[in-house]
């Protein structure tokens, strides 16, 4: 077992029990920069390992009764035979065009950081609804798009997922998002593993040292995730994910990090400004208030 990869899995499995996200926009990253694995057998290697890992933080939200079985269903129908497809299309490539896939999972992270933060910085109103309402094309067609992403990157399903569905049910809580995007995970992440079983590059001793850290770390981050804060989290993760996701798709070290550590700074700085500002408003609207009355 590599000890080292499986810090990977520990680290990843954490910020998956933590967060919801994280996984393979992590994973597949660290795997390739810091040990060297090669692109599709990190991207194969990873989705292997996650099919074994979601399905924990699945069962817990199941048991919870947070999760929106609907949403799910829609969800899957558009994302399980596109993550078929990209399962093949990344086996297609072959080594010739590993530098290429390589890319394309750069761009991902950047994605997913993104959403990280989108999802940060959007007020969500208060929950009006329990989400049995949805809407159908946009839910498939999310479904679709993500199933082709995480097929052939492995990043993607809960980064990005996430908070599209917050954009598409604003009035679902933070619990029944977490949980909704993890159950219908679960088939996502199983149809692209198998897709990378026959097409892809697995390593099965990679898996294992993933594993050894993953399963752990995600029933850890499970447990404590009501104690932890969450925001601070999701800072350091988005941080993080800009780094490594500017260093794939060619970024000297340097800038990237730099770049990382400036989306930290960012993350930590502007919320408890804008919350500083809104409070301010709202003590001059309560002094003009009394004036006027």
């Amino acid at each position: 077992m590599d000890l080292g990869v499986a810090a990977t899995g520990l680290l990843t499995g954490l910020m998956v029990g933590v967060t919801g996200m994280g996984g393979g926009a992590l994973t597949m990253p660290l795997l390739t920069l810091v040990f060297g694995v090669p692109p599709l057998a990190a991207v194969s290697s990873d989705l292997v390992a996650a099919a074994v890992m979601k399905p924990l933080g699945a069962a817990v939200h199941l048991r919870r009764r947070t999760v929106q079985p609907k949403l799910v269903g829609w969800l899957c129908l558009g994302s399980l035979p596109c993550a078929a497809a990209g399962s093949l299309l990344a086996g297609s490539l072959g080594s010739g065009a590993e530098s290429v896939l390589k890319e394309i999972v750069g761009g991902a992270v950047l994605l997913a950081a993104i959403t990280l933060f989108a999802r940060m910085l959007l007020s969500r109103r208060p929950s009006t609804s329990d989400g049995t309402w949805v809407r159908l094309v946009p839910t498939v067609l999310l479904g679709a798009v993500a199933g082709l992403v995480v097929g052939t990157t492995s990043v993607g399903s809960g980064s990005i997922i996430i908070v599209v569905l917050l954009l598409l049910n604003r009035g679902l809580s933070s619990a029944r998002l977490v949980g909704t995007d993890l159950v219908q995970a679960v088939p996502l992440v199983l149809v692209s593993a198998i897709g990378h079983l026959f097409a892809g590059d697995v390593h099965i001793g990679l898996v294992g040292s993933l594993l050894a850290g993953s399963i752990p770390g995600v029933l850890v981050g499970s447990l404590i995730s009501a104690r932890v804060p969450d925001r601070p989290v999701r800072v350091l993760l988005g941080g993080m994910l800009v780094t490594t996701g500017l260093i794939m798709v060619g970024t000297d070290v340097l800038p990237g990090v730099s770049a990382g550590l400036l989306v930290v700074l960012l993350g930590a700085v502007i919320p408890p400004l804008r919350n500083a500002m809104s409070s301010r408003r709202e003590t001059v609207a309560s002094d003009h208030r009394e004036v006027v009355g």
